[in-house]
């Protein structure tokens, strides 16, 4: 698992330096065609993860209510996000992680609600499960943010 830890930092390092370089009225920015932004995009990332890790597991989030509900699935941007909220976002990438580490290490995920994702249609039995499914969506919402910076530019 060590790996797949690895993998996501790293998606998270990139997204970070995508935070850094990216002014807040581009973060903010939906193109024509898109239906969220790049920091919605980051959020929903960091969101996610704690629901497929922590809800599933029937463990409590580190994330507000409010956190959760502005990013989660079926959701998009109602408003601008301010800088304060983007710096908040941003440390979320690595704080929620690194306790999902260190959570799993400790064994805290024991039990799993089966989840069928609707992006590919698998069935999520267990946090080992989980966790390549979060790689493989981090993934996906990487390729969704290097679309919108595209999209953006032109």
């Amino acid at each position: 698992m060590d790996f797949t830890f690895q993998v996501i930092n790293n998606i998270r390092v990139i997204f970070s330096k995508i935070i850094e370089e990216t002014s807040l009225e581009d973060l903010n920015k939906i193109p024509k065609g898109f239906n969220n932004n790049i920091i919605w995009n980051i959020a929903h990332v960091v969101v996610s993860e704690q629901l497929l890790a922590y809800k599933l597991s029937g463990l409590s989030s580190t994330l507000s209510d409010e956190i959760i509900n502005k990013y989660r699935k079926d959701t998009k941007p109602e408003s601008d996000v301010t800088q304060k909220e983007v710096n908040k976002i941003k440390d979320l990438l690595f704080s929620t992680l690194e306790k999902t580490k260190a959570d799993y290490n400790k064994g805290a995920f024991k039990t799993y609600n089966a989840y069928t994702v609707s992006t590919t249609g698998n069935t999520l039995t267990n946090i080992d499960d989980a966790f390549q499914f979060i790689l493989t969506h981090e993934g996906i919402h990487y390729g969704y943010v290097l679309a919108l910076l595209k999209a953006i530019k032109n």
